[in-house]
């Protein structure tokens, strides 16, 4: 049934059908038409726009109604309004409660999967580890319920775009907005990771930008508690391997029911890799074989994809993406402290960064940092792209990030008075050389010894070959 052929009388009744509009407000809307046009009933077009104008009806509930449907706009307290998503498992619908008119986001499973055990224990499976979950970076759940054999999950819902999508339209994150993002997952990970549940499918598509800023974890239809029954729940089904084949652990790809939190380390390095360079560490192949390089090949290095890509950032990102998991960062707060000192060396004291990437995060000069001349950081990221990734040598990082980790620690626990919209750095308190700069400042001044030696050390070279000459002559005399 088109538009066009929908009659007003016929719009009207599905209209009252629905339930959508009140009765007498709908009565109000027709009378206002009829006195513009003369005493006629408008066309069933006009009539819509005008109820959309008015804010009754919705663009998504009128091309429903043209389709001559009028049942399915409520479940339970909610009220329909639009269509987000689809998926095998699942649709989300964006939803309003009818009484409060607060908005949320609906995750209805489809009738047809409710009568497979497996799909509706794994939907109340994932109510059950949102429900576990309080923390400003992951999507929190509100309530589970069912109106007959229609089950359904209300959760909070962030109006934004995932970062596959924004990837996807606008090309590779800026440096700073992407080591930002990824800290912010690592974040709401570390909540997870805490209370026993490991995620298993942390991929771009699952983390949620906000229009207001900040990120959100999305999906937890895939997590896994600690315990015994839950992990038995896809055994039982032979679903031994679960996740994103393009963000897939190497272990994860062996038994998803074996892996711990560095699982979910190596898939938010894949999805920090796909940031920095618009591709998945292993685009090419088929399913079998994109998993197979996982477990035995490093990616190209992203210099290669990306050779403006910071080599420490580069270095972050291979370390996340070992194949073992014992040479990764071993908790996602070691990625989230790594990340945020390699913020802070760069001069971003405002993290928390909203679309626009690098507009949105506050530059200061907050370290006398060496000279380094173009020259140079050409020269090395070179270096590094002809000699290619060694996972081994990333896994011998976290000696080093101890350093990282205790700078971060002490820049938060400065910044407890500082404002809200400032949560590590008081990007209005300039950070002093002895307080948190101080273990940065030792190791930039390491760097400068190392790359410029002391002139007493050239002096005393050339006085030794001058000896050298001196005692060679001699000897040849002699």
């Amino acid at each position: 049934m088109s538009k066009t052929t929908v009659r007003s009388k016929n719009f009207l009744d599905l209209v009252r059908h629905s339930k959508l509009v009140e009765d007498e407000r709908l009565a109000q809307v027709v009378a206002g038409c009829r006195k513009k046009a003369d005493g006629q009933l408008p066309k069933a077009q006009v009539l819509a726009d005008v109820l959309m104008e008015a804010g009754l009806l919705t663009p998504w509930q009128c091309e429903k109604l043209f389709e001559g449907k009028y049942k399915g706009f409520f479940l339970g307290k909610y009220r329909l309004l639009g269509h987000i998503a689809s998926g095998g498992m699942s649709m989300v619908y964006l939803a309003e409660h009818v009484l409060m008119q607060r908005r949320v986001a609906v995750k209805v499973l489809p009738k047809k999967r409710v009568g497979d055990s497996s799909y509706l224990a794994r939907f109340q499976l994932e109510a059950k580890a949102a429900a576990a979950l309080d923390h400003p970076n992951i999507v929190r759940a509100y309530d589970i319920d069912n109106e007959g054999d229609t089950h359904y999950l209300v959760m909070e819902f962030v109006e934004g775009r995932d970062l596959a999508t924004y990837v996807r339209d606008d090309g590779p994150l800026d440096f700073e907005a992407a080591a930002d993002y990824i800290a912010q997952a690592a974040d709401g990970l570390e909540h997870a990771h805490e209370v026993g549940m490991i995620h298993r499918d942390i991929k771009p598509a699952n983390l949620l930008l906000a229009n207001k800023g900040g990120i959100k974890i999305l999906d937890m239809g895939l997590a896994r508690f600690d315990a015994d029954d839950e992990a038995s729940l896809t055994i039982a089904h032979s679903e031994n391997v679960l996740g994103t084949a393009d963000y897939l652990a190497p272990e994860q790809a062996l038994d998803s029911h074996l892996v711990d939190a560095r699982a979910d380390i190596y898939s938010l390095g894949c999805t920090l890799y796909y940031l920095l360079t618009g591709l998945p560490p292993f685009s090419e192949g088929a399913l079998a074989q994109r998993i197979a390089k996982h477990q035995s090949t490093m990616p190209t290095p992203v210099q290669q994809r990306r050779r403006d890509c910071p080599q420490d950032l580069a270095d972050i990102c291979f370390t996340m993406l070992a194949k073992s998991p014992n040479d990764r960062y071993q908790s996602a707060q070691e990625v989230a402290d790594e990340l945020r000192t390699w913020l802070i060396e760069r001069g971003v004291t405002d993290f928390g960064a909203t679309p626009g990437s690098s507009v949105n995060l506050r530059f200061t000069p907050a370290f006398d940092s060496p000279t380094v001349t173009i020259q140079d950081t050409i020269s090395n990221q070179g270096e590094e792209t002809f000699k290619g990734i060694d996972s081994s040598r990333y896994g011998k990082r976290k000696g080093a990030s101890v350093s990282r980790r205790l700078l971060v620690r002490k820049a938060v626990s400065k910044s407890d008075t500082a404002s809200d919209s400032s949560p590590i750095i008081s990007s209005n308190r300039p950070m002093v050389a002895d307080e948190s700069t101080g273990l940065l400042d030792q190791r930039r001044q390491r760097t400068v010894k190392v790359r410029s030696a002391p002139r007493w050390l050239w002096i005393a070279i050339l006085l030794g070959m001058i000896v050298a000459v001196v005692l060679l002559y001699l000897t040849a005399k002699g």
